[in-house]
């Protein structure tokens, strides 16, 4: 896969979890739990797709293989730690919203 193509999967997959993540608060705060549960499983799916490209890159990395590091591998970088953060708040929130 090119180098841009992997960001670009990197960063579609993180943007897909970041939106289930929060269509999954939006279902909490209207109690629809067994919806919220079933969002966050899905960010959480998608978040293991974009991990599973990033530690490709990592273990490439690993066995001396030089990666060019350029900004939209770094802006790609920036989405998946950002749905990762979004992810594991909302969760925080959905069990605030359950008590």
């Amino acid at each position: 896969m090119e180098k841009e193509q992997v960001a670009f999967t990197i960063i579609l997959h993180a943007g897909d979890a970041r939106s289930h993540a929060l269509e999954a608060l939006k279902y909490a705060r209207e109690k629809n739990f067994t919806a919220a549960n079933e969002s966050i499983a899905e960010a959480k799916k998608q978040l293991v797709a974009a991990h599973q490209i990033q530690t490709e890159l990592l273990q490439s990395e690993a066995r001396g293989e030089k990666q060019e590091i350029n900004l939209l591998l770094i802006h790609a970088q920036d989405h998946l730690m950002t749905a990762i953060l979004a992810k594991d708040l909302i969760e925080e929130m959905i069990l605030m919203f359950k008590e």
